[in-house]
């Protein structure tokens, strides 16, 4: 693959009914069924696909808490957070177990995007709704309990983020990937997979700032900011670039392979699935949205899939109890 390549995308559209701000896709490979949730709606979705084409309606399930990310427990069911806290559930739409209250102010933050690592612990990261410090973190939980791991009160806003995002692992498990949305940047660290442990943190890709005053149809250039992201088989890093309109594959390196176009202007998190993991799935975002730019893109809100020829990492799963 050149440098810069454009790749020529087949998406297809999995649902019809769009979600406001769909994210945290994973597709679950027992049931083979792709799990999102759509964060302003306070809700989390479910359906069966088969190839790129859904199996039957998209189920729904009602929450009374915005859920910012959710992952597979290992022996089924789910675990979320919701802006108080990470909770269980056991089973789809089974009563919540609370595991961890929120350590942050439930006025001003929420978590944002995470999933489980390897080992089984999950890691959610959390959002500054001010927007004007930062002031989020990453946290992971553990049987022991909820650790600020960067920023928070383990070490501040010196590392803390605005928009928590793009977290994720590198195939063999010694490199996590970190993005602020806000900044435009994601971070590299050296991950020590036994203790949680992050160190060496250094700018891994830094996007181009948006232009002051930037709007849909502007002519300013704008590329979009790094938001969710999915890691394939060859340690590349597909980084959803928000507002941009496309998903870039990034080698380790921080070299830019490829770009791809995407159906909706506001891509927010890609991840792979089907039996062979070359399925590429992405939620997108509709809400606060100019009426104009949603005539542009009226799938905006939707969950898209396309083929690719790598193949993705699957999911990990919770090991709770």
């Amino acid at each position: 693959m050149h440098p810069s390549e454009l790749l020529n995308p087949l998406w297809t559209a999995l649902t019809t009914e769009p979600d406001g701000l769909g994210e945290s896709p994973f597709w679950h490979p027992q049931e083979q069924r792709l799990y999102w949730v759509d964060i302003p709606g306070r809700r989390i979705a479910r359906m069966a696909v088969q190839g790129l084409q859904a199996q039957g309606p998209v189920a729904y399930w009602p929450l009374t808490q915005e859920p910012g990310c959710i992952a597979p427990v290992q022996g089924g069911g789910l675990v979320m957070a919701l802006r108080d806290g990470i909770y269980l559930a056991s089973e789809w739409g089974g009563p919540l177990q609370l595991l961890a209250a929120a350590p942050y102010d439930t006025a001003k933050q929420r978590f944002n995007d995470g999933k489980c690592d390897a080992q089984g612990r999950f890691w959610a990261g959390s959002l500054y709704e001010p927007k004007d410090q930062p002031l989020g973190a990453l946290y992971m939980l553990d049987g022991q309990g909820l650790h600020a791991m960067v920023g928070g009160e383990k070490d501040g806003a010196n590392h803390g983020v605005v928009t928590a995002n793009g977290l994720a692992w590198s195939p063999d498990g010694r490199t996590a990937y970190w993005a602020d949305t806000a900044t435009h940047q994601v971070r590299a660290f050296d991950f020590d997979a036994t203790s949680g442990h992050l160190s060496h943190a250094r700018v891994f890709y830094q996007a181009t700032p948006k232009p002051p005053g930037w709007a849909w149809g502007s002519a300013a250039p704008y590329g979009g900011r790094p938001d969710g992201a999915a890691v394939d088989a060859e340690g590349c890093y597909w980084s959803a670039q928000y507002e941009g309109g496309r998903l870039l594959r990034i080698a380790p390196s921080g070299q830019v392979l490829a770009e791809v176009p995407t159906p909706a202007l506001c891509p927010t998190m890609p991840c792979f699935g089907g039996a062979d993991l070359k399925t590429l799935f992405i939620t997108t975002a509709r809400h606060g949205r100019s009426q104009a730019e949603l005539a542009q893109y009226p799938g905006a809100g939707c969950v898209w899939a396309m083929r690719v020829e790598v193949a993705g990492l699957g999911v990990k799963e919770l090991r709770w109890g």
